[in-house]
């Protein structure tokens, strides 16, 4: 089995403070981990808990961080297609306060993936599923090549722009940035499912034929924050929908995954074999 993933990876500093600081306060980061994370680092880490091929297309800036990430990316067993941007790579810095909130300060935009980049486009092909997490509508439409496509809902406007019909759209009902209902798409581009979660309460998969939600399973303790929960759901999903399980069924298992990062500070220590 293949399975792509398209979009960022961001060089990720994550601890502890007993508080978000105000104006004026200085904030120490308790029990600091370094990691690749965003949107496509962390879904590409679930996914690389498989036996399947993995591969990832990206964007990677010319400073330490960077480096930092090409060397951590290359301990994967994946194939990283990884086009380079001069200029300093973006950082992420993550606050997770005693509630298990998550605050989030990015530095520098994320670097994307185009479709103008001397990448292997044309190996989208034979991919059996990919997730979507860039911007440029032209890599969506070359996504598009893959027997199954998962796109964020993040990435709406991308989606609109390329004028190709997804299979799934995830997100979080959660978040307005994602939050969004089967009307909201072009009948051309309305997908055959639309996946949102909204966290501890489970989630919703919507098709034309009707809602069915689906429950979270039992939260662990948690010892962080729910940072990477979301995107180790998206991934395992895509997994799920590479290898054939039903859409509801997929949901169901990827709520395992996402639910499994909670037990952890940093979420790749703790995300789930997919099989």
């Amino acid at each position: 089995m293949r399975v792509a993933v398209i979009g960022h990876v961001e060089h990720v500093t994550l601890g502890t403070v007993p508080a978000v600081p105000r104006a004026g306060e200085i904030a120490h980061l308790e029990a600091p981990r370094f990691f690749p994370g965003g949107g496509g680092g962390i879904a590409f880490y679930q996914i690389t808990r498989s036996t399947a091929e993995v591969l990832l297309y990206t964007a990677l800036g010319d400073d330490d961080a960077a480096a930092s990430l090409r060397e951590r990316l290359a301990r994967t067993k994946a194939r990283v297609h990884a086009a380079h941007r001069a200029v300093p790579h973006t950082r992420d810095l993550v606050l997770i306060t005693p509630d298990g909130e998550r605050t989030i300060v990015v530095v520098g935009e994320p670097l994307h993936p185009e479709r103008a980049d001397p990448l292997p486009w044309e190996e989208l092909a034979s991919c059996d599923a990919a997730y979507f997490t860039a911007q440029d509508p032209a890599a969506l439409a070359a996504a598009r090549a893959a027997r199954v496509l998962v796109v964020t809902a993040r990435r709406r406007e991308a989606l609109s722009r390329s004028g190709v019909r997804p299979d799934v759209v995830v997100g979080s009902a959660l978040d307005p940035r994602e939050a969004c209902s089967l009307g909201d798409f072009p009948e051309s581009q309305r997908p055959e499912a639309l996946v949102l979660t909204e966290g501890a309460k489970g989630g919703t998969v919507y098709r034309a034929s009707g809602a069915q939600r689906f429950p979270a399973p039992p939260q662990p303790k948690r010892r962080g924050g729910a940072y990477g929960a979301g995107d180790s759901f998206a991934g395992a999903l895509t997994w799920c929908l590479a290898a054939d399980v039903p859409i509801f069924e997929a949901c169901l298992r990827a709520a395992r995954h996402g639910a499994a990062v909670v037990g952890a500070l940093e979420p790749l220590e703790a995300q789930a074999w997919l099989g």
